[in-house]
């Protein structure tokens, strides 16, 4: 496990830089290309820990594809929704939810035996809530105590109409993905908004999958013809870029620019809080990349006051939490966080570990059970070692404290950061 040292960064932010391919848009078009007939191709591709467990999964379960790992150009040859073969050991899904959720859902479809595993950190996340409607769909999946591993035996999938208890992109995709193997229509219910990544890109691969006019939720209808093949180009991911978003902000002087990022509304949470406790962010060059809105971003620093965060505004920037609570800490005021349970079931419980994380380098703050308060005084004092806790979040969040901390911040398991964004080192010149 490697440590870091981050002082404070004495010279502005400034330049250019585009974020590599979407986290998300990333999993999903592979996936989603595994699950078309014929050959996809797919440019900006982000290489790291969490799609690599996606490409192996996916190999074991007989689907071939092609890497360039200098130009982040994949192509995979689609085997169709039922063309999946059981592979001969359990599925290894490392340390991402994403890869072992959305897989459950492809593979259910897809009617064959197969066990999904992963990391230690893994087998702690809550897998009961797509087992659940998984079963009610038709899938016969043995548990353990409602997390990983997950078993699944043979089955043809039915229909379902269900209502997420917590509104949840990861859930709902996987969900979709079983529905389109289907006997009949299914509809998936939320409480709130979730990223819709999965609607637009399968909508435009063929698939039936229609929002509600009203509410949130998605229709499903039974997949009748292949999903056609991916040529695209991903948008710049905004989780990685939140992470320079903060840093611009923060660092006096700074004039920083994040060209071609996704910029989803679903997604943008994090650029409206910043804004309301005083960033100076714009959006130029709007446009539309593989049917998903992206903007060259540019940041100003800025000085923040506190702010408060709840509803389905947590929701929209709910992976951007760490980054965010950096902002807080250097903001001047109370910056206040309700309804933010759903960071307890990340790669960390990121509010109990990011607290006391930033209790160790002088901030004053609290944790609640759905949130945390921060009163910001306008510094960090630092000094410190701190963990990453295995979360990549984590590790960049107290980067970014050590970057404008009064002394420096030391950070064990720093190369956690490599599972999805291994540039960050590289471009805050750490």
């Amino acid at each position: 496990m490697s440590t870091q040292t981050i002082s404070k960064r004495l010279t502005p932010l400034t330049g250019i830089y585009r974020p590599e391919g979407d986290k998300s848009l990333s999993h999903r078009a592979l996936l989603f290309a595994a699950l078309a007939e014929g050959k996809s191709t797919i440019r900006r591709f982000l290489i790291g820990g969490v799609t690599k467990a996606m490409l192996q999964c996916l190999a074991d379960l007989g689907v071939a594809w092609e890497l360039d790992e200098a130009t982040h150009t994949l192509v995979v040859h689609g085997v169709g929704l039922k063309g999946f073969k059981s592979p001969a050991a359990p599925l290894y899904c490392g340390n991402s939810a994403t890869t072992f959720r959305l897989l459950a859902g492809a593979i259910a479809g897809a009617g064959i035996a197969c066990t999904l595993d992963g990391s230690e950190g893994l087998r702690k996340r809550p897998m009961g809530r797509i087992v659940e409607p998984l079963s009610i769909l038709g899938a016969e999946i043995e548990d353990n105590h409602g997390c990983a591993p997950l078993v699944f035996k043979p089955a043809t999938m039915g229909s379902v109409n269900y209502v997420l208890p917590v509104a949840s992109a990861q859930v709902k995709s996987c969900l979709i993905l079983a529905a389109l193997s289907g006997n009949s229509p299914s509809a998936i219910i939320e409480p709130g908004p979730s990223r819709d990544h999965t609607e637009r890109m399968l909508a435009s691969m063929g698939a039936r999958v229609k929002s509600f006019s009203e509410g949130y939720g998605v229709v499903i209808l039974p997949q009748e013809c292949p999903l056609r093949p991916l040529d695209i180009e991903l948008a710049g991911d905004i989780s990685s870029a939140a992470f320079l978003m903060v840093a611009a902000t923060l660092v006096p002087g700074s004039d920083f620019r994040l060209e071609r990022v996704g910029v989803n509304p679903t997604r943008t949470g994090i650029i409206d809080a910043l804004r309301a406790m005083g960033a100076k962010i714009t959006l130029e060059n709007e446009g539309l990349m593989a049917g998903e809105p992206i903007a060259d971003i540019r940041v100003q620093s800025a000085t923040l006051t506190g702010t408060s965060i709840e509803g389905d505004l947590v929701v929209r920037m709910i992976d951007e939490f760490p980054a965010f609570m950096i902002a807080a800490a250097m903001a001047t005021g109370e910056t206040r966080v309700r309804d933010a349970a759903e960071l307890r079931t990340k790669e960390s419980d990121r509010i109990a570990m990011m607290t006391a994380q930033l209790k160790a380098v002088g901030v004053d703050m609290d944790e609640t059970p759905d949130g945390f308060v921060i009163r910001g005084t306008g510094r960090i004092p630092g000094g410190a070692m701190v963990k990453a806790h295995g979360d990549h979040r984590v590790a960049m969040s107290m980067a970014l404290a050590g970057l404008v901390a009064e002394t420096p911040v030391t950070i064990e398991g720093f190369e956690m950061l490599n599972e999805s964004f291994p540039d960050f080192p590289k471009v805050l010149e750490l």
